[in-house]
């Protein structure tokens, strides 16, 4: 998926709400079969359309022939938006907004980090409206609660006086600068929240995980299968998989995931 991005408008039109009015970017190539399920990805916090794995996932649909749409969450990429203003709110509501442009088709959602999160909210909406369009969801290394359990309830007490006092702090990364936590992240992310369970996507769940992911623990993914209702829910412990399972292997572990729940969706019986 090469070609240049297209982006659509999503937020309030108002002036009071002119803020949350951003331009956001995607990529969508919709395949050589219109009737067949398309694959939606999800990023993770800080990630893009860039990413290896997107790029990876985007090169094999395309060799298979099956629609592939992907997109920058407002303060990401090439989408418009400020990071420090952002919420999970903002990027649920854009993943809602993209998911529209597949209209009609059967969908394998796949969401990384907190694309996961992102994508098991999006599931359960869709189930609760009765809306069956999903055939499958892909998680890796699933970040649901981040702001919460992966971020907050991690912090010292200093940190917290910070993000509390100033509106941000700016967090050590192993992989790039410095990245902002906000107030605003973390208190919109409580109207998100999953940990009390009962999460009913309503299509098979395949959930990949390394043991030796250090921004999302192996046991915080393992905690995410009990709480998905039913019995279809797969984990996969990746054992010497970090948090970005973008290995040759790890690659191939994803397109063999996806490609296995596309080909179930695409049965006269699913």
């Amino acid at each position: 998926m090469q070609h240049e991005p297209q982006f659509v408008e999503i937020g309030q039109d108002s002036k009071r709400q002119a803020s949350k009015r951003r331009r956001i970017a995607y990529r969508f190539d919709e395949g050589q079969d219109a009737s067949s399920p398309a694959v939606f990805w999800l990023s993770g916090f800080l990630s893009d359309m860039a990413s290896t794995k997107v790029s990876a996932l985007s090169a094999w649909a395309k060799h298979e022939g099956h629609a592939m749409l992907c997109f920058d969450y407002s303060g990401h990429g090439v989408s418009g938006g400020d990071i420090l203003k952002a919420s999970v709110g903002d990027w649920l509501e854009e993943a809602a907004t993209m998911l529209e442009l597949l209209k009609g088709r059967r969908v394998i959602l796949v969401g990384s980090s907190l694309g996961g999160w992102i994508g098991l909210l999006l599931a359960r909406a869709l189930a609760k409206s009765g809306d069956a369009r999903l055939g499958g969801l892909v998680l890796i290394a699933p970040a649901w609660d981040m702001t919460e359990k992966l971020m907050w309830e991690k912090m010292s007490e200093k940190t917290r006086v910070i993000v509390e006092t100033e509106g941000v702090f700016y967090a050590p990364s192993d992989y790039d600068d410095a990245y902002p936590l906000t107030k605003v992240l973390i208190e919109e992310g409580r109207n998100h929240l999953l940990a009390a369970g009962g999460i009913e996507v309503g299509c098979p769940v395949r959930i990949l995980q390394g043991l030796r992911d250090e921004d999302v623990p192996w046991q915080h993914a393992l905690a995410l299968v009990d709480l998905i209702e039913g019995d279809d829910v797969e984990i996969t412990l990746v054992k010497d998989g970090n948090h970005r399972l973008s290995s040759p292997e790890d690659l191939r572990r994803l397109t063999r995931t996806v490609g296995a729940l596309i080909e179930t969706a695409a049965s006269p019986s699913a």
